[in-house]
């Protein structure tokens, strides 16, 4: 009888439990869309014989392929893709499957404990191959109120395609489902669950599903609705994304993944990856949200033609956006191609280094700094505060003697710095009274930190209420108790000419929460 450890038991916990994420995980993906058709022998195989590199990576979880026999096979000619076994159209519990034998995974989960990496199983509770039930489950399922479309709409999430939909509503699948989650915590080593499509089932399903497989291990939730998919008289068509993701969050208790970064990866500026759920100013919505830059659904895959590829990330963005969930909150998961197929994984593994000699975890403070170009982001982790330009004019000349390079890559498009751990910031208000101005002219901050621009007009920090002209006011986030100096100047928005400067001194003053500074011209 093969014997596992429970995930409590391996590295990368978080003390409150990592079922509600804050903790210091970082997350492989391990399997592509085509992992079941690579002609070079079964999956099992490769993830036992590379289950010592993934955790010497770095890894502390594995978020594996569907366990489930799946023997479907499809094809849209129209779209050029295909598929089949990946187990998402599942047809029982079966675990000899597409990735390989039962005995082949319990193989793969006993080499990755060994390596102290936990295994996060993909499970796919809203729907199945309907037409190939296997026989351990044919007299569950041929109740007609097993299934959506047999019980008038009474399922407890959003339809998906044709007839395959089950009812999670039904008291009998539910518990067949919890049954099976405590068969793969108990008997494959599970310590934690990945669930698909979670628009297809209640969050508080999942909510109970966890409680019974275990509140101290992870959980997380794949919810892939844009604001504009609800409907209109629902609270949520006139949200963002972040406010959907962590809606569900709150009600399944459980992590989500980050698409309202992916949305900003995938049509935003860099400057514009700040409005991701990671992003979030309240460390609550940091710490649930798993960030990634592709998956096996929206990313390509090696092999057969691509695979999905349904949202893929631009080339010449990937190495920057890995950059920035690695050293940044929420809990980072790392694409298997871009880490062992194609030529990432060196770039993959300095950032996965960052980021652990810093100590960030999911819920580390971050303050962006917006007077520069590209995305220029402070994480202050346990250890030491990461300084991020991504795109940026940001570099060495300008940086405070306090921080030392770290990375510089991608010919100056990736940098990063690192200095002892900076105190937490505080919000302050800047004044500047009598700030008259023609149009197309401003009033600006401009003082002795790189967060007020290290005296450089160019870079200075627009105050932009002007609710009460000719006095500006505006908010910036610094390091707390530390001292600063700072002028007023009224500057052209176009190109930076400063057309006065406050006179006399500089004004003083010592950062604290709500604190106010004001100048004068």
């Amino acid at each position: 009888m093969t014997t596992f450890v429970q995930g409590a038991d391996l590295q990368g916990k978080s003390p409150q439990g990592v079922r509600y994420g804050g903790g210091d995980e970082i997350l492989l993906q391990g399997f592509h869309w085509n992992s079941t058709r690579l002609p070079a022998g079964n999956w099992y195989t490769t993830l036992i014989s590379l289950a010592p590199k993934v955790g010497a990576d770095g890894f502390t979880g594995i978020w594996m392929p569907p366990p489930w026999r799946d023997v479907s096979s499809w094809s849209k000619p129209d779209a050029g893709t295909s598929g089949g076994g990946e187990g998402y159209y599942w047809s029982d519990f079966d675990k000899n499957g597409g990735y390989g034998t039962e005995t082949q995974l319990k193989a793969v989960v006993a080499a990755l404990q060994a390596a102290k990496v936990k295994v996060i199983f993909d499970v796919v509770p809203n729907h199945m191959n309907r037409p190939n039930i296997g026989p351990t489950l044919q007299a569950l399922l041929n109740d007609k109120t097993a299934w959506r479309d047999g019980c008038a709409q009474c399922d407890t999430g959003e339809p998906f395609e044709g007839s395959s939909d089950l009812n999670i509503g039904n008291s009998k699948i539910f518990s067949m489902f919890r049954s099976e989650f405590e068969n793969l915590r108990d008997n494959y080593g599970a310590a934690g669950l990945r669930f698909d499509f979670v628009k297809g089932y209640g969050a508080d399903s999942v909510n109970d599903w966890m409680n019974n497989f275990g509140s101290t291990h992870f959980c997380v939730g794949e919810l892939w609705k844009g604001p504009g998919e609800y409907p209109v008289d629902d609270w949520r068509h006139n949200a963002g994304w972040q406010d959907a993701l962590k809606d569900w969050s709150d009600r399944a208790h459980c992590t989500v993944f980050d698409f309202a970064l992916k949305e900003r990866l995938q049509n935003g500026t860099i400057a514009e990856w700040r409005n991701g759920l990671n992003g979030n100013p309240d460390p609550a919505w940091r710490s649930i949200a798993v960030t990634f830059v592709d998956n096996h659904d929206t990313g390509y895959s090696p092999g057969f033609l691509g695979g999905q590829h349904h949202w893929a990330l631009p080339e010449h963005l990937r190495d920057k956006a890995y950059a920035y969930i690695l050293s940044s909150p929420g809990t980072p998961m790392v694409y298997w191609p871009d880490m062992y197929d194609w030529p990432r994984g060196a770039l993959i593994r300095q950032l996965v280094a960052l980021r652990r000699d810093a100590g960030v975890r999911a819920d580390s403070p971050i303050v962006f700094l917006g007077n520069y170009s590209g995305l220029v982001a402070k994480t202050t982790g346990g250890k030491q505060t990461l300084l991020v330009a991504l795109g940026s004019d940001l570099d060495s000349a300008k940086v405070p003697a306090a921080f030392t390079p770290a990375l510089d890559s991608n010919s100056g498009d990736i940098r990063i710095w690192r200095s002892a751990p900076q105190a937490s910031s505080v919000n302050v208000q800047l004044k500047c009274d009598q700030g008259k101005t023609q149009p197309g002219e401003s009033v600006y901050a401009v003082g002795s930190s790189l967060e007020l621009g290290d005296w450089s007009p160019a870079r200075a920090v627009r105050l932009t209420d002007v609710s009460q002209y000719p006095l500006w006011q505006g908010r910036i986030d610094l390091p707390g108790g530390e001292q600063y100096e700072w002028k007023c100047i009224v500057r052209r928005d176009q190109d930076a000419q400063v057309i006065r400067w406050q006179a006399g001194a500089n004004t003083a003053f010592v950062a604290k929460q709500d604190g106010i500074s004001a100048g004068s011209f």
